[in-house]
């Protein structure tokens, strides 16, 4: 059952590719790399000269509380949903970003405490105890400061890999809330004990500046904007609707719904006013083009809160934040595109399917033929545009389409010139990555964008 439905490819418009220039990648890390730099420079250009063991290690530890401090505001922007970044860049990469930058953050620290205080001890000739009790309870802003460490670091121990998967993404969600506390505690220190800034006007106020510009990016889009549009657009659950076993696609009616500017592949991330529903808002993505009074999710029970999506009463106030992401037609570069999708992986696909133009294929892989949702949309889809559908299930035995390099090209001979979106379990698309790389395809065609984060 390698290809259950197929029709000939056809194109959809002539409207030619979009080309997606590796500018705002460049352009958000040389910022952030110039941030850095300034922050050396600042350290640079206050420190006359540094002597002996003491000497070292109290540069140290200032050059490691300045990064470190810096590191903080950049995390705080990152996480803060700005749609220029996450429409630009994608949410899943701001998502890497921000957890590689936290352990360099957590790293920086730790080391920012232990050489400050080794420095210190050094220089007074005291004990390493009597020296970091003497720096807390003596020194301005340092309790404070010591809080916001101790918030810090074990925020950084739970969102280590080992210590996520033992507990929800809604408790992991709201411990991480912690963070922006952690950071608040600890700035007043930096102003008030930092060499770098005592007596530096220009250097206070541009770390003020840095700080103030990153809350303001968490208030805003974290806060203000999800509220103005659940007072303006007013989404309610429209209908629950079965379309697999454990799937159901959620039907939603609004106002003025195209102001939200979604497009075909985002996602919002939903919250639902119904008891155990409305303290948290996880990512699905849009299973139907946007329409002005329209839209729909296509959900997998997965979960506690997936699965209580399908027990939605009609009426039911929605809170949508978004939309997200940036798995959209705009990464495309050929006219020519794959859309491969594993199990509910297909819910953003389906909407790409219908309104990518050029030529498009579908791959929908399933462990079952019942697991296959939405298909009948699908096989209209193909039909009405002249596209190609396969579906590859892995039941009954024997009936699957290989996820290999040489499968794939037996279904598409030229696949090397095709743009590849990619969407399913983290098994399936790091399995597919491989086939696609060994088909010829490079890496940069393959878009894909997770909703592990």
């Amino acid at each position: 059952m390698s290809a259950i439905s197929q029709t000939r490819r056809g194109a959809l418009g002539s409207t030619p590719p979009r080309w997606l220039p590796p500018a705002p990648l460049l352009l958000a890390q040389g910022l952030i790399w110039a941030g850095a730099a300034g922050v050396l420079a600042l350290w640079w250009t206050g420190t006359a000269s540094v002597v002996g063991p003491t000497g070292w290690l109290t540069g140290a530890g200032r050059i490691t509380g300045l990064l470190a401090g810096y590191a903080c505001a950049v995390l705080v922007v990152l996480m803060a949903r700005v749609p220029l970044l996450d429409h630009s860049l994608g949410t899943d990469r701001l998502a890497r970003w921000h957890a590689m930058g936290g352990r360099y953050t957590i790293s920086l620290v730790l080391a920012h405490a232990l050489l400050i205080i080794w420095g210190y001890t050094l220089t007074s000739s005291t004990g390493v105890w009597h020296q970091a009790t003497t720096l807390v309870l003596g020194y301005p802003d340092m309790l404070k400061a010591t809080a916001g460490f101790v918030l810090l670091v074990g925020t950084g121990f739970v969102s280590a890999r080992a210590a996520r998967r033992r507990m929800s993404y809604e408790t992991w969600h709201y411990l991480h809330f912690a963070t922006y506390l952690a950071v608040f505690l600890a700035f007043g220190h930096q102003l008030s004990n930092g060499a770098d800034f005592v007596g530096r006007r220009p250097a206070q106020l541009g770390w003020y500046a840095l700080y103030v510009v990153a809350a303001a990016l968490i208030v805003r889009y974290r806060f203000v904007v999800p509220l103005q549009r659940a007072l303006r657009h007013r989404l309610r659950v429209a209908d629950v609707r079965p379309e697999a076993p454990g799937v159901v696609s959620v039907h939603l009616t609004g106002e003025r719904l195209t102001e939200l500017g979604a497009r075909p592949g985002q996602f919002f991330r939903w919250r639902f006013i119904a008891p155990g529903l409305w303290w948290t808002a996880n990512p699905y993505s849009l299973s139907a083009p946007p329409l002005p009074h329209h839209l729909r999710i296509t959900v997998k029970e997965a979960g506690g809160h997936s699965a209580a999506l399908a027990r939605l009463r009609p009426g039911t106030r929605v809170w949508a934040e978004g939309p997200y992401g940036g798995f959209t037609a705009a990464r495309r570069r050929s006219r020519k595109v794959l859309l491969l999708a594993g199990g509910v992986g297909i819910t953003p696909l389906r909407v790409l399917f219908e309104t990518l133009p050029g030529e498009v294929t579908l791959i929908y892989r399933a462990r079952r033929p019942d697991d296959l949702a939405l298909r009948t949309e699908l096989d209209a889809i193909a039909a009405a545009r002249g596209a190609a559908v396969h579906y590859s299930v892995d039941e009954p035995d024997g009936h699957a389409t290989p996820l290999t390099a040489r499968a794939l090209k037996s279904l598409i001979p030229d696949l090397a010139a095709h743009d590849v979106y990619l969407c399913g379990p983290p098994g399936m698309t790091s399995a597919a990555r491989r086939a696609l790389r060994g088909a010829g395809v490079p890496r940069h065609r393959i878009h894909h964008e997770s909703f592990e984060f």
